[in-house]
């Protein structure tokens, strides 16, 4: 069974197609990386994996159950979750109340608008563990705002760590990072247990194709190339419409 299986789908806006039949099998505890040129549709295929857009045709299916009509919000009840391309968090809150937020989308105490988030102890105890994992447990308490761009990227991750994904979707994770906080970042994702499987946008290929198992090259989208790091580098298809050969 495959961990995520998308299925001929296509969307368009207005008459501009965006994907176009794709398709896409990711196996349980894969690392796989999407790439292509801008415009390629990488994004739109992450919100319509995510249900933040619908297609037109074809189906998703997350370990065998379809989720292609599921709303967005319950699709991370089904075990997925995602990070940004655009940092999408709370400036103005803690490292550690984001991390908390994250938690209680998913809880049922988050129907309880009489609990003071502080005073829940269950999701304060999980958020400082995902924060861990990320290395920002000893600034948990600091302001977003007063943080570094890397250390955000860090805590949109420990915050979708915190969901316990069985599919994780990155959309460009090392995007802005300095060198420094690239290698932090790739150990970090190097370090994920497999029981994650895990999806990833990114342009920066010479650190991201070390953590890729399989890379599907969309172009126009469609995937045009996939296979290992060394079959895809070698075709010629690669070399002309993303390495620009």
């Amino acid at each position: 069974m495959t961990a995520l299986a998308v299925r001929n789908l296509s969307k368009s806006f207005g008459g501009l197609r965006v994907t176009a039949s794709l398709n896409l099998a990711v196996e349980p505890g894969e690392r796989r990386l999407i790439i292509g040129p801008n415009g390629a549709g990488k994004t739109t295929l992450f919100n319509l994996i995510t249900g933040e857009l619908r297609p037109d045709s074809g189906s998703i299916q997350l370990f065998g159950q379809d989720v292609t009509k599921i709303a967005s919000r319950k699709r991370a009840h089904l075990g997925m979750a995602r990070t940004y391309q655009i940092i999408t968090l709370f400036p103005r809150d803690t490292i550690l109340r984001n991390a908390m937020l994250a938690l209680l989308g998913l809880s049922p105490l988050r129907w309880n608008a009489w609990r003071p988030l502080h005073r829940q102890q269950d999701l304060l105890e999980r958020a400082r563990t995902a924060l861990r994992r990320v290395g920002l447990d000893r600034i948990a308490d600091r302001p977003l705002a007063e943080t570094s761009y890397g250390e955000k990227r860090r805590v949109e991750i420990a915050m979708a760590l915190a969901q316990n994904p069985k599919v994780l979707l990155l959309d460009e994770p090392f995007a802005g990072l300095s060198i420094d906080e690239r290698r932090d970042v790739s150990r970090l994702l190097a370090a994920i247990p497999r029981d994650v499987t895990i999806v990833m946008i990114e342009h920066d290929m010479d650190t991201a194709l070390d953590l890729a198992d399989r890379i599907s090259l969309l172009h126009f989208g469609e995937v045009i190339v996939e296979g290992t790091r060394a079959e895809v580098v070698a075709n010629p298809r690669t070399r002309e419409v993303y390495l620009g050969e």
